[in-house]
């Protein structure tokens, strides 16, 4: 029985998929893990038109400050997230890294 090649990881696929990564060092409350990763999908359904297809992962690469942010699920949290995110995508849809 012959095997049938594996797909290329160097193919871009037909269409985006998104991988997000919220550390718990850097959000301890699972309610604060799941927000950040819910406003991740959300701001990248936004954008995703305009991205290319490929493989996408957002990884929070530092916690949000919980003396500035005192409830997990504030408005004011929700609200910095999402403008950082607005920003990120922005520049992947400019085609700039940062």
């Amino acid at each position: 029985m012959e095997k049938s090649a594996a797909p290329s990881v160097d193919k871009v696929p037909d269409r985006s998929w998104l991988g997000a990564v919220v550390p718990k060092r850097h959000a301890r409350r699972a309610v604060t893990r799941n927000l950040f990763k819910r406003q991740i999908r959300a701001a990248f359904e936004r954008h995703e038109a305009a991205l290319p297809h490929g493989l996408w992962l957002v990884r929070l690469r530092r916690g949000f400050s919980p003396a500035e942010f005192i409830s997990a699920r504030s408005a004011p949290l929700a609200e910095a997230a999402r403008r950082e995110l607005e920003e990120l995508l922005r520049r992947a849809r400019a085609g700039r890294s940062g």
